[in-house]
């Protein structure tokens, strides 16, 4: 059994790395309107099944127009969500790439970082949600895909978190105040 099991992983990650053209390292542009650029190096190697359903959500333009609908400053900034308050994703769910799910990810929830966001009641409920840590939040650590890192543009996160209305301490935003993601582009 334990046999299969590995093959079955080491199957699945091969499918991964060929669905990211075989680069383990790519690089993506999230556009905010009325803010800027921020730009990520996603890391394939250490969350290909991640990365390669971000990469298809942001090819295919899911990403574009949605908004970041989730705000805690000190905290991150979540968004990717088609109906705009944290109950909706795209139409896959995808393995849960952390300790927890059995995944090995030394990845950590330090600021800047990308991570999928879950339901608290399923490990392999990652969708198309995602955030960006605005402080360290090392707690996360194993219990989130981490997939990259924010190589430029991190003062639009921190704009981002002071400018923007919450109305609650889970970080709500009203739809109206919600920054909109212009397009999530990937460059190589």
């Amino acid at each position: 059994m334990k046999k299969t099991a590995v093959l079955f992983i080491a199957l699945l990650l091969l499918i991964c790395f060929a669905g990211c053209g075989g680069k383990t390292t790519h690089h993506v542009e999230i556009d905010v309107e009325n803010y800027g650029t921020i730009s990520v190096e996603l890391d394939g190697k250490t969350a290909p099944i991640t990365v390669d359903n971000f990469l298809t959500l942001a090819r295919s333009g899911f990403y574009d127009g949605l908004t970041f609908h989730r705000i805690m400053s000190g905290f991150m900034i979540q968004g990717g969500d088609p109906q705009g308050n944290g109950r909706g994703g795209s139409d896959t769910n995808i393995k849960g790439e952390f300790a927890l799910n059995g995944v090995e990810n030394d990845i950590s929830h330090v600021r800047g970082t990308i991570s999928m966001a879950r339901a608290s009641y399923s490990y392999d409920s990652a969708s198309s949600q995602f955030f960006i840590v605005h402080r360290d939040s090392t707690f996360l650590d194993g219990q989130y895909a981490a997939f990259g890192h924010v190589t430029s543009g991190m003062e639009i996160v921190d704009k981002i978190c002071a400018d923007t209305p919450v109305q609650d301490n889970n970080g709500t935003v009203l739809a109206k105040d919600q920054p909109t993601i212009t397009a999530i582009r990937v460059i190589d």
